[in-house]
């Protein structure tokens, strides 16, 4: 069985719909712009009768037993994918990577400031590892920067071999880009 991406299981699941029932966009493995505005735009406003605004000190689970919930940013997987061993833009990668900035240009993002988090396999060393996924991840904010994408507004990061996204390490579904809103 294929394995889904996550936003489109996410998305399935807010809309309380099957995931299933996206599976014949899935084979295809793109987006559109209007879909990562979506997913990173303002969310609407939750109703203020009742509620104050608190700050919480401490620890996620402390602050989650105090009753604030605390989100993590959600990550965007790029369905950039990359070939063994390898820095290279694909064909296919260029193509979501140009909604990608048109997506970066839409004024609902335009004081959003992103992560582009590169990952490899378990094939190799940690450090060489590391180094190649730095190196991917440059590699998408040197072509966004080349499409016109403000780059201040992107950090480049690489984390080797140490966030699989799926259970094989060695498998090729675990070189690729993410990207997460950048929270400071």
């Amino acid at each position: 069985m294929r394995k889904q991406p996550r936003i489109v299981i996410a998305f399935a699941l807010v809309m309380g719909l099957s995931p299933w029932a996206f599976q014949p966009v899935l084979a295809q493995t793109s987006y559109k712009a209007e879909d990562i505005v979506k997913h990173f735009g303002p969310a609407a406003p939750a109703p203020t009768m009742g509620v104050t605004r608190g700050l919480c000190v401490g620890t996620e689970a402390e602050c989650n037993r105090a009753g604030h919930v605390v989100k993590p940013p959600s990550a965007f997987d790029l369905v950039v994918k990359f070939k063994y061993n390898s820095d290279v833009l694909e064909p296919d990668a260029r193509l979501n990577l140009d909604e990608f900035a048109k997506a970066l240009k839409n004024p609902q993002l335009a004081k959003s400031s992103f992560l582009v988090e590169g990952h490899t396999d378990a094939s190799g060393t940690p450090n060489y590892n590391l180094d190649l996924s730095e190196r991917r991840a440059r590699s998408v904010v040197r072509y966004l920067n080349e499409q016109g994408v403000d780059t201040s507004k992107l950090l480049a990061r690489g984390y080797g071999q140490n966030k699989p996204l799926v259970q094989d390490p060695f498998s090729g579904e675990n070189r690729r880009v993410e990207t997460r809103l950048r929270v400071e």
